[in-house]
């Protein structure tokens, strides 16, 4: 096993650039941060390039990677410049990158999350780890969208990308299918005119769309929905948090929830 102590070494210089889009494309993989997501993708039968770890981190989980998979033993200060943060948990995984198409007109059932231009990573990472939770079969990243395996992205999503279809795709083209395919397809707006989300019965076949943190959804989404569902405000908050929304949203027009 190879050990690597400086930030100046080529493979550390590779494992910081899948911090950026242009890295991760360019090499088609990115960076799992900490023993939880390293674990994630080994149950989910991740394709791995190589796994990095400081000493102890090493000796504590080096049993558990798979078989035949470089492993590099990185001091403190590299672990901290792949991270970007300066408390990593100190074990990190390079693995591929999805490779997949997803024809949209072939969805006939489950539960979809549409995110039209949602921007902050951790909004991002939260929506997708909470349609894990309410049982939903995929998340579609509509154009605009932070990028769903960004650094920031990946944390937020504590490993649910391993446990849903994690797809990018025209949230446009994705309605007008499930559409066709008579899944009702709903939004969310703050407007007091759309229908209150608990006039709603749950189902285990829709989609739902939430739109980005200022704007909202775009109105050629808005004008494509089943219905657009509003959560009426109790107190005097104006609006809330997307990733509050779209989380009561799924609990409650998913069935079983």
């Amino acid at each position: 096993m190879d050990r690597i102590l400086s930030n100046q070494n080529s493979r550390v210089k590779a494992w910081a650039k899948l911090a950026t889009k242009k890295g991760r494309t360019e090499n088609k993989t990115y960076l799992l941060d900490g023993w939880h997501l390293v674990e994630e993708a080994i149950k989910a039968q991740a394709k791995f390039h190589a796994v990095m770890a400081t000493e102890a981190q090493m000796a504590q989980h080096l049993p558990d990677v798979p078989h035949g998979v470089p492993a590099f033993e990185i001091s403190e200060e590299v672990a901290k410049h792949i991270a970007g943060t300066n408390t990593p948990q100190g074990i990190f995984a390079e693995i591929s990158l999805p490779d997949k198409t997803f024809d949209p007109s072939y969805v006939h059932d489950g539960a979809w999350l549409l995110l039209d231009k949602i921007q902050d990573p951790g909004n991002v990472g939260t929506l997708v780890r909470t349609a894990d939770a309410a049982g939903f079969k995929g998340v579609v990243f509509g154009e605009g969208t932070a990028d769903a395996y960004s650094p920031k992205v990946v944390r937020a999503m504590q490993g649910s990308q391993f446990h849903l279809e994690v797809l990018n795709g025209d949230l446009n083209e994705w309605a007008d299918a499930l559409t066709a395919n008579d899944l009702p397809v709903y939004g969310s707006q703050l407007d007091e005119s759309a229908q209150s989300y608990r006039q709603v019965q749950p189902s285990r076949q829709f989609a739902l769309i939430v739109g980005n943190e200022g704007q909202g959804m775009a109105d050629e989404l808005a004008a494509k929905t089943t219905a657009n569902l509003y959560i009426p405000i109790q107190g005097q908050a104006e609006s809330l948090n997307v990733a509050i929304a779209g989380g009561i949203l799924m609990f409650s027009l998913a069935a079983g929830n």
